[in-house]
């Protein structure tokens, strides 16, 4: 039986054992006890079988819902249509759809009556109307490329890496007197020491990685590209045409930078703006992030070490499977108008 930690015919024999059939009786709270249960859960039971001969509810019986399925229905609608809105607000709009006094945990209960829960959003760049269009039009120029020809793509990124300090995650295992324990808490600093790390990659293999402090601009960049993008690019490639990605950032798109890779002959994809979602490299970074963050290094010179260790254990497998998935990310791109999507 649902809800009860013993089966029907354990439960039968206690009961039984009780009343005296074949065995001396066994009292109400030796049996709350053995099963962990309080004295009034075991007497309504007991009261239960004696009734009915079943310790199971019978139907009709229990309290009543106040919501009625028709109002999970209109419920579940207006949650789809404002997902953002919190319980209080809806538990609020509850109440004057359905004038009738709802609490904020009766509403939490129907909603997940309605197969929704609260999730945390995922994070996705702001696109414009403009950016959408953009997106949309870029990716049905490409969706013609085969995934040879992706695999011909150095592509490159900076992403940023950062000291996190005290125990991480949002979630602490405790009791609710322990909510102000100091080992339940999540510390935190206002201004944990970070490396802005530089990579690139092509489904040959990985290339060559770039770590420095501060920010970085246009000069620099191209300091980036000379010690760093060309040697990778002979390694990778071994002469072979290959076709250079880089993002817009203002460092990459800069009329020196420009200039600069116009006078080395090297031929750059057109990137369309805020479409992190279509670039595998991406993906490496989230990998690299979630590893390190596990391993924990406490100091600048630790992050480092992890960064460029975790960096050279990427295997070649995952690089080719993350490349060839740029045609499906493209259509899903088209798919959705130009909108964000799950890559």
């Amino acid at each position: 039986m649902i809800g009860y930690k013993k089966s029907f015919s354990e439960w039968q024999c206690l009961l039984e054992a009780k009343m005296g059939r074949g065995s001396p009786g066994v009292t109400q709270r030796k049996i709350a006890k053995t099963l962990h249960l309080s004295s009034s859960t075991v007497h309504n039971i007991i009261r239960r079988f004696r009734e009915s001969g079943t310790i199971s509810v019978l139907k009709g019986q229990g309290r009543k819902t106040i919501l009625d399925a028709r109002d999970l229905r209109a419920l579940k609608r207006h949650c789809t249509t404002n997902r953002n809105a919190t319980v209080k607000e809806i538990t609020e709009w509850a109440q004057e759809y359905f004038q009738k006094p709802l609490s904020v945990n009766t509403i939490h209960h129907a909603i997940s009556r309605c197969q929704l829960k609260l999730y945390s959003a995922k994070k996705k760049p702001f696109l414009s109307k403009i950016h959408k269009l953009r997106r949309c039009h870029w990716a049905r120029d490409h969706l013609k490329w085969s995934v040879a020809k992706w695999k011909t793509v150095l592509w490159s990124d900076e992403s940023r890496f950062k000291v996190l300090f005290g125990n991480l995650g949002h979630h602490v295992i405790r009791t609710k007197e322990d909510k102000d324990n100091p080992s339940c808490y999540q510390r935190s600093v206002q201004k944990p020491a970070s490396l802005m790390v530089w990579g690139c990659m092509s489904a040959c293999g990985m290339g060559s990685l770039h770590v420095w402090k501060g920010t970085i601009n246009a000069e620099k960049y191209i300091q980036v590209l000379e010690q760093h993008m060309l040697p990778s690019r002979r390694h990778l490639f071994q002469g072979r045409p290959c076709i250079f990605q880089q993002d817009n950032a203002r460092p990459h798109s800069a009329s020196i930078t420009t200039s600069w890779l116009r006078r080395r002959r090297i031929r750059v994809v057109k990137w369309p703006v805020c479409s992190p979602d279509v670039s595998p490299i991406e993906n490496i970074w989230r990998i690299i992030k979630r590893k390190v963050r596990q391993r924990r290094p406490k100091t600048i010179e630790q992050l480092e070490a992890c960064i460029r260790q975790e960096w050279e254990s990427i295997p070649i497998s995952k690089l080719e499977k993350l490349v060839s998935s740029v045609p499906r990310r493209l259509l899903s791109v088209v798919r959705r108008r130009g909108d964000a999507t799950q890559w």
